[in-house]
């Protein structure tokens, strides 16, 4: 197999770079990446161009349009449809073209919104995705029935994988598109030098990781080497961080000073820090760390020939409001925690039952939870 063309369509994303690195680390040789701009996938000749371009006799179509709660509710629609023909049209080209095998990548959001905890396989159809996550769910999970149904008419080889949330180095940080962990990371981590007003940090963060023109109201935010500290901290605002003063209980001790020193903040040593988290931080997840996530896809594309859905997960839970107590630790933040109750949590739990993939490929999460957090703390702020 190592003598196989393989095709990755969202290659350069986040996923795709760890897919390929170990891909490569196996000795896989032929490796061709299908993403933008070379390649709109939405568009059908686009697919084709791919197509006579790489030859491939593998397809691992990890490309998608993706977000978080917030981009979700915006973008229903634009989810829906580019995650719909991107999957569709990919799969029947790789069918006319007789390719060896498609590996299409679903979604945890696919699940119904109140599915019994741990998620199994056979309860994928026993109800409705939670509604922030649907349109791009059934987009994804369409890839399963469409398998099946060219499996069972065409004898096509195709599988379907669902991963849990992904978390991990070179995740995506954009406030506007990033998932919980990176987009967490990034305030926590901003809030802490805005507790220092180390204004210079975070200009650089905004042009590394993006936001850095950000649209308030009637007014634009353009943040730069030379935009003032007022305007920086009107963002920071707008993304949920900000700065308090501190009543007179709340005084820090003298092993917790402040160190704003910046004339943004006269009294400094009465300030503190405030990060906005979305929801109640009751709702559970289940993070995947990326690098284990590389290693099942590639297991399964070696091992795994049916037409049943496989979930790839790290097999455990863990409560939003116990992640923020986590990432405040690694990030050594140092102010306020305050939970907007009137936003969504989304689902209320995500557990998956990676028994399947145990029997089927022989695959088990190997990363533990917090050790992937500090690397991925630490990648991060390397970034800057």
């Amino acid at each position: 197999m190592k003598n196989k063309r393989i095709t990755i369509t969202g290659g350069k994303g986040f996923l795709g770079t760890h897919l390929i690195n170990n891909l490569q680390a196996k000795g896989y040789r032929y490796l061709f990446i299908a993403d933008i701009p070379k390649y709109n996938l939405v568009k059908h000749q686009d697919i084709k161009r791919m197509y006579d371009d790489s030859k491939p006799d593998i397809v691992i179509h990890l490309a998608a349009r993706v977000g978080g709660i917030g981009f979700n509710q915006e973008n229903p629609a634009t989810l829906f449809y580019e995650n719909l023909m991107m999957g569709t049209q990919l799969l029947h080209e790789a069918y006319q073209r007789e390719i060896d095998k498609f590996v299409a990548i679903g979604t945890i959001c696919a699940y119904p919104k109140f599915t019994p905890v741990p998620f199994k396989e056979e309860d994928l159809w026993n109800g409705y995705p939670e509604e922030t996550n649907a349109p791009y769910g059934l987009a994804k999970k369409m890839m399963l029935v469409q398998s099946q149904a060219y499996r069972k008419q065409y004898g096509f080889n195709s599988i379907f994988l669902l991963p849990v949330n992904l978390y991990g180095p070179g995740d995506n940080f954009n406030f506007t598109s990033s998932h919980v962990i990176p987009a967490l990371i990034r305030k926590f981590y901003l809030a802490t030098l805005l507790e220092k007003g180390d204004f210079e940090s975070i200009k650089k963060d905004f042009q590394v990781h993006g936001n850095a023109e950000t649209t308030i109201g009637n007014s634009t935010y353009i943040i730069n080497k030379s935009t003032p500290p007022a305007d920086i901290i009107k963002v920071l605002n707008y993304y949920g961080i900000s700065s308090f003063q501190l009543t007179n209980s709340e005084s820090r001790s003298p092993n917790n000073e402040s160190r704003i020193t910046n004339s943004e903040f006269p009294n400094s040593d009465s300030r503190s820090t405030k990060v906005e988290v979305w929801g109640t931080g009751k709702a559970t997840r289940e993070f995947f760390y990326v690098e284990d996530a590389a290693e099942a896809i590639i297991l399964a594309m070696e091992q795994y020939n049916k037409s049943e859905p496989v979930n790839i997960g790290a097999g455990f839970e863990i409560s939003i409001k116990e992640l923020v107590a986590l990432i405040v630790d690694l990030t050594v933040f140092k102010g306020k925690v305050f939970w907007e109750t009137s936003k969504p949590d989304g689902q209320p739990r995500r557990l998956l039952d990676t028994t399947r993939a145990m029997q089927e490929f022989g695959f088990k999460a190997k990363t533990d939870f917090k050790e992937g957090l500090r690397k991925t703390i630490e990648w991060y702020k390397k970034s800057l």
